[in-house]
Parts: C-alpha cells; sequence; structure tokens
C-alpha cells in the first residue's frame, strides 16, 4: 500500500441528471485509447471482457479483474459513436448504472472524460472504484503492469470525498 490517489471526480450536469465524471489524459491516439476502452483484447487488460454481438444492442460484461469467477452483468448500449462516444445501461446487483465516456484529441493527447448517472448507486463505493480502474487503463496504455494499481490504495481512502461530493 502506497498513498492514496488524489480523486479526481466531480459532479455536473449531464444529458439525464447529475452525474460523477472522471477527466483522464493520455499521450496516445485517440484510436488507441477507444481500442483499450472497447476492444476485448485490450479491454481484459484493465477491467474485463464481454461476449455477444454489439450491433444487436447487448452484450455481457464480465469484470475480470476482480477475479476468475465473475458473473456476466448484461449492457444495453445506447451510443457508440467510434472514436468518441459510448453510452450504456446495465444492472450491477439491484442497481441500475448509466455509463458513458467520451473521447477527444488534441495534439497528441486524447482526453477521456468518464461519467455515471449519480442517481445509480453509492458513490462513496462506486467512486473510488472507478479511480481505481481508471488508473489501470492508464497503466495499461503507458505499458506498465496494472497489478502496480493497489486497491487498497483507494478504499477506504477515498470514501469519504466521494461521500461529500454527493452530498454538496
Amino acid at each position: 500500500m502506497t498513498e492514496t490517489p488524489t480523486p479526481t471526480g466531480t459532479v455536473a450536469a449531464g444529458e439525464r441528471g447529475p452525474e460523477v465524471r472522471f477527466t483522464r489524459r493520455f499521450d496516445a491516439d485517440i484510436r488507441d485509447v477507444w481500442a483499450a476502452l472497447t476492444e476485448p483484447e485490450r479491454l481484459v487488460r484493465w477491467i474485463g471482457r464481454w461476449e455477444g454481438d454489439p450491433s444487436t444492442g447487448t452484450i455481457t460484461f464480465f469484470m475480470t479483474a476482480e477475479g476468475d469467477d465473475v458473473a456476466g452483468e448484461e449492457y444495453t448500449i445506447r451510443e457508440c459513436f467510434p472514436p468518441h462516444r459510448f453510452s450504456a445501461d446495465t444492472r450491477v446487483g439491484e442497481q441500475a448504472w448509466h455509463l458513458r465516456f467520451e473521447l477527444a484529441q488534441h495534439g497528441g493527447t486524447t482526453t477521456l472524460v468518464f461519467a455515471q448517472l449519480l442517481a445509480d448507486d453509492d458513490m462513496s463505493n462506486v467512486g473510488p472504484g472507478w479511480e481505481y480502474y481508471l488508473d489501470r487503463l492508464a497503466a495499461s496504455l503507458g505499458g506498465r503492469d496494472v497489478a502496480d494499481v493497489d486497491w487498497d490504495d483507494y478504499m477506504p481512502g477515498m470514501r469519504d470525498y466521494y461521500a461529500a461530493l454527493v452530498a454538496g
């Protein structure tokens, strides 16, 4: 365990209501970042994998970063405009989640804005989780070992930040 990273989540108005947003910048081409977020062989490096045919509008996602024996979650794809925008709805346990991300490239830098609708779940738990996974994405894109990103650095250290963020 090292020092708790600085939380980056903010709350802003989204298309479907208030959402928590996370921004990351990568020294990478937008198509490379899109591939890391959407292609199964790249996605599995930092968070999980999906199965199915996205052209049907649904896929099954397996969060394999949490273990080998994980149940799949059905995702309904709402938008997919490569390499700029993706949104989907899913159920996580009893909770319905609306997730989206947008990518923009300026010069050699790609900016990712990842968002989740606030009404979806307890952000004091979910916020640190997205910080952790997005830092694993950054490690993967940077050619570093994602195992060096330690969950214990995020939870419970970020819990109070996210509880206060959504209460305000």
